[in-house]
């Protein structure tokens, strides 16, 4: 069955960086878009970036832009969400998602304090 898998959240002071990780399993993930969604404390799900199936075209959220980075390994089953300059709004639980079909990962924690 489809599994998604985020890994690498964690505690970090505004301005530091951290790279979640998603593993994918139980599809052929080399032909599938990906996203990466959140939410945040109180809030409801927000589109983060996605990522075409071969890598070559990612998407993102304006507040996000130029700050994260999706990428993605097909030879792994894995994708990547390179964040830089958190600020304490990012702050949130990250998923990773399949565009096709209604299939998340158990989420990962993020949190941007000081």
């Amino acid at each position: 069955q489809v599994q998604l898998v985020e890994s690498g959240g964690g505690s970090v002071q505004p301005g530091g960086s951290l790279k979640l990780s998603c593993s994918a399993s139980g599809f052929s993930f080399s032909s599938e878009s990906m996203h990466w969604v959140r939410q945040g404390p109180g809030k409801g799900v927000e589109w983060v970036g996605s990522i075409n199936s071969r890598g070559q075209i990612s998407q993102y959220q304006q507040s996000v832009k130029g700050r994260f980075t999706v990428s993605r390994d097909n030879a792994k089953n894995m994708m990547y969400l390179q964040m830089n300059n958190l600020k304490p709004e990012d702050t949130a639980v990250y998923y990773c998602k399949r565009v096709s079909g209604d299939y998340w990962g158990q989420g990962t924690q993020v949190t941007v304090s000081s």
